[in-house]
This record gives structure tokens, sequence and C-alpha cells, in this order.
């Protein structure tokens, strides 16, 4: 019982500080099973590209797109000091990167890069992961636009992870424009296009109830280790 105990505790200090660091669990009768986990941070921000500067969530959205749509082998810093060359460094420090200057990155590695005005009724038309600005109570902030699908719109923040917000909610603060890369090599079956769920309480509150004893039994507890 004490080793299942610490093989459980074990299992979820390392849910916070490794990736994918495998949860080992004595089973009675010694069998042992593992089972990989997954912190919560790493959930948050699977297949995304994380932005590591204040003015770098267009570098880090783009590459993001790049890595998983065209398995580029591109990073953050290599598209800032792309995009840097071609730009006005001194608007950058001021504004950040724009679209243009994406663009320019975009073409400079023999891809293309397009523009378009898209109508909101038609954004579950979009089939592939697009650049996106929204204005988030007056911050401009690129994110990745993954999927429309069911009312919503899923979204892949550098800063946030994860997340989703009705079509409704997401054409507020969106300037109505995406920004699409075109290439040979896209991945039709790309992570992007099957974006978890974001973790959230209020979604899984419900699913928390009490274990009867019964059922602790089947796994071969005891009634004197209930107290």
């Amino acid at each position: 019982m004490r080793i299942i105990a610490l093989a459980f505790l074990l299992g979820m200090a390392g849910m916070t500080e490794a990736a994918q660091m495998p949860l080992s669990v004595i089973l009675p009768g010694g069998a042992v099973v593992y089972k990989p986990i997954q912190s919560i941070r790493e959930r948050k921000f699977a297949d995304l590209v994380q932005q590591k500067t204040d003015f770098s969530c267009g570098a880090a959205a783009l590459a993001t797109v790049l890595r998983q749509a065209y398995w580029l082998d591109v990073n953050e810093e290599q598209i800032i000091e792309g995009m840097l060359a071609q730009s006005d460094q001194d608007l950058v420090r001021v504004q950040g990167f724009s679209m243009l200057d994406m663009k320019r990155y975009v073409e400079s590695i023999g891809m293309r890069a397009r523009g378009y005005r898209v109508a909101p009724e038609t954004l579950s038309e979009v089939k592939i992961p697009v650049v996106v600005l929204l204005d988030i109570r007056g911050y401009k902030h690129f994110v990745v636009m993954q999927r429309v699908h069911d009312g919503w719109v899923y979204i892949g923040d550098p800063v946030l992870g994860h997340k989703r917000f009705k079509v409704e909610d997401f054409v507020k603060g969106w300037n109505g424009i995406i920004f699409a890369v075109i290439g040979q090599g896209y991945d039709k079956n790309n992570a992007l296009l099957d974006p978890p769920v974001p973790l959230t309480a209020k979604n899984r509150i419900n699913a928390f109830s009490p274990v009867r004893d019964a059922d602790l039994m089947d796994f071969g507890f005891i009634k004197s280790d209930f107290f």
C-alpha cells in the first residue's frame, strides 16, 4: 500500500516538473504499470511555440505554423533574425512585427504568404492553420487560428497556450484578416487541425465524484486502509 502511494506521489510531482515523465504503479501481485503523463504546462502548449520576448508573438505564431504544418526546422529566434534583417528595426521596437514583416520572411525562404479578408460567417471554411491578429483590450497580439468548428474558434496563443472562443466573441477582437502560408510540403493531417480542448476546471468539476469503497476494494484496497 505504501509503495503504491509513494509511486503515485512521485508521479504527481513529475507532472509539475518534467514533461512526459512516466508514472509507475505497482499493482497487487507485483505487476508494474507504466503510464506516460504530461505536465499541465506541456499540455497547455502542446504543438505550439511559446514566445520568449514581448514583441515576438508574430514570430512564435509563424514558427508554430511552419513547424507543425510544413515540418520546417525553424524556431522563434531564427524567424526574429530573419524578419529584423528586412524590416525597420526602430519601428519594430515600438510596434512589434507586422504581417508585412512575416510575409517578407516567408518569401525569403522560398514560400508564399497571403493576407485574406474573411467574412465571419465563412470562418468555418478556412481549413488550414493561419495567423490572425487580435485586439485584446487594446493590445495587438498574433495567434494561430487552428480551426473553427461547431461555433468555436480554436486558438494557439504563444503566451496563453490553447484557447477557444465562441465565434461571436472572437470576431469582436479580430481585424477580419487571416495570414496564410502557402508552399510545398503541407501536411494535411498536421496537429494544429486537431487541437486539444483547453484545460479548464469549469468543464471538469462535474466529473469529480467520491470513490466508493466497493470500487477501492476492486483494486486491492482493504477496509483497514481507509482510516
